[in-house]
């Protein structure tokens, strides 16, 4: 997603922005041409940054602390508030932006659940957050086995049917010497019943006809007043003889239900409301129905109705009807359709309406509902803060200061950038200043609180700050951003280039791209332009630029118009080049220019495929790996697409069954490849190795590109280093190299320090940071092979060319643990951790935390590490060990 909300101030800029429209209205293969005499007001109108958002997410200054109080609440806490507290932790993992641990989260959250409602509310949100990934459950329903987890419940088995509701009712029968049969009278019709069955289904009916009313004596009885019709009255009387209701019709079961109700037919209700919720398939059925289940107080009826609704969604929330259910009903009836889970329900529905449009009526009224029915600090916090931010983007700026304001007295710091956002907007950025400061000085700081507070100071502060926060959280976009089209502003074109380059290099932000794309038309380096809108449409084809105005796809057309044209040769000629130098982008930009002449599609999305995943994008990649499977030639090639769809969605043993069955149709490269891969990939015995190799070997003697011929040669050297065949190995990665497989370099780097040869290894190395464009990784493996100053260096090169990646600061903890600086090696880890919840570094620290003796420090990382990985068998038993230390 671009941005989540559009900063004020940059939406009351928008009319003073370079007009789209004049790009599109000229004449083809023309663009405005911008000198480098153009003035600053023409780059301004280019070079555009918007202000940072105010995110409605969850973001504890300390969450490590917070992951740690949610795990101990977890071990004490009784099951019925397991599920709150998934979701509490999911919230977290929201904020820090892992996709990965906020999903395993909402797993937790559905394998927790304690009713049913629960289960229906966490499993469809599973099933909101896998759109897209529909042709996985069909593939593995076509391998024979049918993805069940998070697909639909049977309801009725989580909701037991009580078969003693009426046994009280029975010992109550006396001895009157009443008639056998009763006839009840409706209307002109008259049913003849079993007065004793009859008086069985309640202790209402057993008073009226075995009971000291004057009814238990009469032959016939009116019940015409009662809402029943004569067909009701018959199922009923059938029910009473049979215990069915199979081939009762919808509408007179509707009739039954009331009236079950409303003689305290506990049996004949049961029977009625899962009779009903077996007949509830559709959007339709279920808001009909569901005004019945409230009303009837019944349980399954609902379940079933909430189920088919919230399966439905996003869809179903374009209709009024089912947005309108959840916002009107009250407390009670929500407690009917949802039972305890209704914090969960709107947490769930707000979500999905922001995602659908975050300043719709929609959604703040999901989030009204979501703050009415917060129950702690923590559930209040998050409510507050997320309608602030959707009263901030609609422009009800009283309401969203209160809500901010209440968010901040509940605990959540983060809200007070939107307090200091809306005192700038009414002019008092001093205000603003000086409420950022503040929490500056009371609180560890964080990158996001200078990021805000550079909001509302100019030169060197605001220069300074944006530094601050950059050095405390790399990973923030809009620092970044502000430097380059200040750089631009300036003059400064190659550093300005070069600082948006620093992100790019570790983090493939849409926006990034879309600031170095005017950069070039600025430039007019109409080539590198084109590049990175290719780029951009490879991660997103839908994307919008000019701030959401203009489809990207239109400005390539335009671009494109002042680029030579490249053959298909040409295309393949470069894609060599620039898979040779690691160049991702690149290789993205020229697939992308041959997906639209080439007519062999499928590989090229394929190809795609892998730099997505290479660019850490699995969801672009998946898509790619999708139009791959749609655009095959050939049953063997799509046999082999499906594989890696499986495999690269966890179904490693299908996609190992999909890679035989394209071989069983025809020997290919793919196949032998995908086979070798998943084998590797799903055996944990080590014999496997030759069977692996074999296959690589296969893989080798089929037809194929060397592209993929390189990887397949760099991957077989692997599996020999692992066998101890380093003289094989060193044969594959030196002909991976004559075919210009650049990162066979650091297989062979392997080989060497193996074979004792450290400065061969650390030339390799050195052989690969000259080639390769994106080469934080070789430097980090080069590290590996000097010595401690030359390991020191590049530790730091790869911490500034990519500062996600932890091992860096992970060694330099431990070089300054071994110095018994242990403040100083702790710093160096909490720097890290300060925007990355990594388990590695939790472990370490929490590690130094229990050799210094401190044991709340070490037990508080235990439980944050073991909520980011709660299998991790090492960080199990220092958790084991450090707890039984705890005064």
């Amino acid at each position: 997603m671009r941005t989540f909300f559009t900063a004020e101030s940059c939406k009351e800029a928008h009319h003073s922005a370079l007009n789209p429209q004049s790009w599109l209205q000229v004449e083809r293969g023309k663009l405005p041409r911008l000198s480098s005499q153009s003035s600053s007001a023409s780059i301004e109108s280019l070079i555009k940054v918007p202000q940072s958002p105010i995110l409605p997410f969850f973001k504890p200054v300390d969450y490590v602390e917070v992951l740690a109080q949610i795990h101990e609440e977890l071990e004490s806490c009784p099951p019925q508030e397991q599920s709150n507290l998934f979701l509490l932790q999911y919230q977290v993992f929201k904020g820090l932006g892992d996709v990965k641990l906020m999903r395993r989260s909402l797993r937790s959250a559905w394998q927790r659940a304690n009713t049913v409602h629960e289960k229906i509310i966490f499993g469809a949100w599973l099933k909101y957050e896998k759109q897209g990934e529909e042709l996985v459950a069909q593939l593995l329903t076509a391998c024979g086995k049918c993805e069940k987890e998070f697909g639909p419940i049977d309801v009725e088995s989580h909701i037991p049917f009580d078969k003693n509701v009426s046994s009280q009712d029975r010992a109550l029968m006396n001895g009157n010497d009443a008639s056998e049969y009763v006839i009840f009278k409706i209307g002109d019709e008259k049913i003849v019943c079993d007065r004793q069955k009859i008086s069985e289904l309640s202790a209402p009916f057993h008073a009226m006809l075995k009971g000291c009313f004057r009814e238990s004596l009469s032959e016939t009885i009116d019940l015409s007043e009662n809402n029943l019709s004569p067909s009701g009255m018959r199922a009923v009387s059938y029910f009473s003889l049979t215990d069915s209701l199979l081939d009762v019709p919808p509408n007179l079961l509707v009739e039954i239900l009331a009236f079950a109700n409303k003689y305290c037919c506990e049996g004949l209700k049961q029977a009625c409301d899962r009779r009903l919720a077996s007949l509830v398939s559709s959007r339709e059925d279920a808001l009909e129905l569901m005004e019945y289940a409230v009303d009837q107080n019944s349980a399954v009826l609902a379940a079933s109705c909430l189920q088919v609704l919230l399966r439905n969604i996003p869809k179903c929330l374009s209709d009024n009807r089912v947005v309108e259910l959840f916002i009107h009903a009250n407390k009670q009836q929500l407690a009917v359709m949802v039972g305890p889970g209704i914090f969960s329900l709107f947490c769930f529905l707000s979500e999905v309406s922001m995602n659908l449009n975050s300043s719709s009526d929609t959604t703040a009224h999901f989030l009204e509902r979501l703050v009415d029915f917060a129950e702690n600090d923590k559930q209040r916090l998050l409510a507050f803060h997320q309608l602030g931010c959707v009263r901030l983007s609609r422009k009800e700026y009283d309401e969203a200061y209160c809500l901010f304001e209440r968010a901040l007295n509940v605990g959540h710091i983060y809200s007070v950038a939107g307090l200091a956002r809306l005192d700038s907007i009414k002019g008092e950025k001093l205000l603003s200043y000086e409420k950022i400061s503040s929490v500056i000085s009371s609180v560890t700081p964080l990158g996001w609180m200078y990021q805000e507070r550079s909001l509302y100071c100019d030169g060197d502060l605001r220069r300074k700050d944006l530094e601050k926060a950059t050095e405390l959280d790399p990973t923030l976009i809009y620092p970044y951003m502000y430097r380059t089209a200040s750089l631009m502003k300036s003059g400064n074109v190659q550093v300005a280039l070069a600082e948006i380059n620093r992100i790019l290099g570790f983090k493939l932000s849409l926006e990034c791209l879309e600031l170095r794309f005017f950069i070039y038309l600025v430039l007019e380096d109409y080539k590198a332009a084109l590049r990175d809108v290719q780029a951009i449409l490879s991660l997103c084809p839908s994307y919008k630029m000019f701030e959401g105005r203009v489809a990207a796809s239109q400005l390539c057309t335009l671009v494109r118009e002042h680029v030579e044209h490249w053959t298909t040769a040409d295309c393949w000629v470069r894609l060599y080049d620039c898979w040779s130098a690691v160049d991702d982008i690149e290789s993205l930009s020229v697939i992308y220019q041959m997906l639209e002449s080439d007519v062999a599609k499928g590989v090229l999305y394929f190809r795609q495929s892998l730099l997505l995943l290479r660019l850490n994008c699995p969801e672009a990649a998946m898509r790619s790996l999708q139009l791959a499977w749609q655009h095959v030639s050939s049953e063997h090639e799509r046999l082999v697409y499906e594989g890696w769809i499986l495999y690269d969605t966890g179904h490693c043993e299908e996609g190992l069954q999909k890679a035989e069955e394209s071989i069983s149709i025809k020997r290919s490269f793919e196949a032998y490849f995908l086979k070798a891969y998943a084998l590797a990939d799903s055996s944990l015995d080590s014999s496997c190795s030759s069977t692996v190799i074999s296959l690589l070997e296969d893989a080798l003697r089929c037809p194929s590109d060397n592209l993929r011929k390189g990887q397949a040669l760099n991957n077989l050297g692997s599996v020999y280093v692992d066998c101890g065949k380093l003289e094989l190995a060193e044969d594959c990665y030196i002909k991976a190299l004559k075919i210009q497989h650049t990162r066979a370099h650091q297989g062979l780097a392997r080989v060497h320090f193996l074979k004792n040869d450290k400065a061969a290894a650390y030339k390799e190395m050195t052989n690969l940071i000259e080639k390769a464009r994106n080469n934080a990784s070789a430097y980090e493996k080069r590290s590996e092979y000097g010595d401690r100053e030359i390991t020191k260096a590049d530790l730091e090169m790869v911490t500034r060319l990519d500062p996600l990646r932890v091992y860096p600061y992970r060694y330099r903890a431990a070089v300054l643990m071994d110095s018994h600086k242990e403040e100083e090696a702790i710093a160096e880890l909490s720097r890290a951790i300060a925007f990355k919840a990594d388990l590695h570094l939790l472990h370490l620290r929490a590690a130094f935390h229990e050799h210094k003796g401190d044991v709340l420090g070490a037990l508080r990382d235990c439980r944050a590490a073991l909520s980011v990985d709660p299998f991790h068998q090492k960080m199990l038993e220092l958790h084991c060990r450090v707890n039984s230390h705890e005064p």
